[in-house]
C-alpha cells in the first residue's frame, strides 16, 4: 500500500466507531401525589426536602416531581390504589382513608395507643419491614410509614368534659376514630382533611379532630374557637397512620444503585424525619390559634380516665373483629405496644 499511514489511521478510524459507547445515566422522573396543599406540613418540610436528598443522592439521575392538593385527580380515598394501578408513581396518604383495607395498621390508631409519635411512626415501620410489607402492603412498596402528634378536639362551643361530647357532630379521619368517635357519645361524620373547612362552614360538623401542625394549612383557629387537649396523660386520645409508598413495578425497575439511593434515604430514616418534624410543628400551629383567640381545655388525669373507661369498647370491638379476619387482635396490641416501647415511647 503506497500510504500505509493512511491505511492505519482508517482501521483505528473503523475501531472507534464499531466500539460501544458508555451507557448514559439514566434519568428517572417519580410523579409524587398527595392531598394536602403546597404550604402544609408534609408537603413542604417533609416531602419536598426528603425529595430534594433523593435528587441530590442520585446526581441528578433521579427527579421527583410534586403534584399537591389531588392535582392529577381523584380523592384522598384513591390514592392508595393511584400508587397500586401506577397512575402516579408516589403517593403519600393516610392509610385510614381506605377504611378495612389494612386492618393490622389500624392498632396504631386505637384509643390511648399512641405515647410518643416518634416512637409509635418508629414501630409502625418496623412492623411494616417485618410483617405489613409482605402482607397487607403487598400490592406497593412503602417508602415510609409513620403517625402524627397527639390528635386534639377542636370545637366551636368547646368540650370540657366526656358529657360535653353527647350528640356533637364530630369529623373523624379513619374507621378507628370515627367508631371511638361514638362511642364517647359523639356523632361521627367521617371525612378526609381537606373537606374539613367547607363542613364547619356549612353546619355538616360542629367539630373535628386532627393535630396542631395541620391546622394553620385549613386555618381552623378562624373556624372554631376551642380546643381540648389530653395534657393529662401519657398516652394521646389518638393518632393516625400515614404512608408514603411507591408503585411496585416502577420500584422494581429501577437500576440497582438508584434503589439503594432511595432506600436509604427512607425506611427508618424518613418514619423518624416525618413525626419529627409534624410534632415539632404542633407548637407553631397551636401558637396561632392562640394568637387568634381559641380557648383551650386540658383535660386532668383524672378524666382522661373516664374517657379511657369509656373508650375501651372500641378496642375490644377491633380485637373482635381481627380475630374474624384470622388476625389475633391481643397479640398484635401486645406487639405494637412492645415496638412502641422498644423505641423508647
Amino acid at each position: 500500500m503506497k500510504n500505509p499511514n493512511l491505511f492505519r489511521g482508517a482501521l483505528a478510524a473503523m475501531a472507534i466507531a464499531l466500539t460501544p459507547l458508555p451507557l448514559a445515566a439514566q434519568e428517572v422522573t417519580l410523579k409524587l401525589h398527595q392531598f394536602l396543599p403546597a404550604p402544609a406540613t408534609v408537603p413542604k418540610l417533609i416531602l419536598k426536602p426528603w425529595a430534594e436528598r433523593v435528587e441530590a443522592a442520585s446526581q441528578g439521575r433521579i427527579k421527583i416531581d410534586h403534584f399537591d392538593a389531588m392535582a392529577l385527580g381523584g380523592t384522598p380515598p384513591s390514592l392508595m390504589d393511584q400508587a397500586i394501578d401506577g397512575s402516579a408513581d408516589l403517593t403519600m396518604t393516610v392509610v385510614g382513608y381506605t377504611p378495612g383495607r389494612f386492618p393490622k395498621t389500624e392498632v396504631f390508631e386505637l384509643p390511648f395507643m399512641m405515647t410518643d409519635p416518634i416512637a409509635t411512626s418508629k414501630a409502625f415501620q418496623e412492623l411494616v419491614e417485618t410483617d405489613l410489607q409482605q402482607g397487607e402492603y403487598k400490592d406497593v412498596h412503602v417508602l415510609g410509614a409513620w403517625v402524627h402528634g397527639p390528635g386534639v378536639i377542636h370545637s366551636r362551643d368547646g368540650v370540657a368534659r366526656l358529657e360535653d361530647m353527647q350528640g356533637l357532630k364530630v369529623r373523624g379521619p379513619t374507621r378507628v376514630i370515627t367508631d371511638m368517635l361514638k362511642e364517647l357519645g359523639a356523632t361521627p361524620v367521617g371525612m378526609p382533611l381537606p373537606a374539613i373547612p367547607e363542613a364547619l362552614s356549612k353546619g355538616v360538623i360542629d367539630g373535628t379532630v386532627i393535630p396542631w401542625e395541620v391546622t394553620p394549612a385549613i386555618k381552623l383557629s378562624e373556624l372554631v374557637s376551642h380546643a381540648t387537649e389530653f395534657t393529662g396523660s401519657k398516652e394521646a386520645l389518638y393518632t393516625a397512620t400515614i404512608v408514603l409508598v411507591m408503585n411496585k413495578a416502577k420500584y422494581d425497575s429501577l437500576p440497582e444503585d438508584l434503589r439503594a439511593v432511595l432506600d436509604a434515604e427512607s425506611g427508618q430514616a424518613l418514619a423518624e424525619f416525618a413525626a419529627r418534624v409534624m410534632y415539632e410543628r404542633d407548637k407553631p400551629g397551636r401558637d396561632i390559634a392562640e394568637g387568634n383567640g381559641t380557648s383551650f381545655v386540658q383535660l386532668d388525669e383524672a378524666e382522661i380516665a373516664r374517657w379511657k373507661q369509656k373508650a375501651q369498647p372500641v378496642i375490644d370491638r377491633w380485637v373482635a373483629d381481627m380475630d374474624g379476619k384470622g388476625i389475633d387482635g391481643q397479640a398484635l396490641i401486645d406487639q405494637a405496644r412492645g415496638l412502641i416501647a422498644k423505641h423508647g415511647g
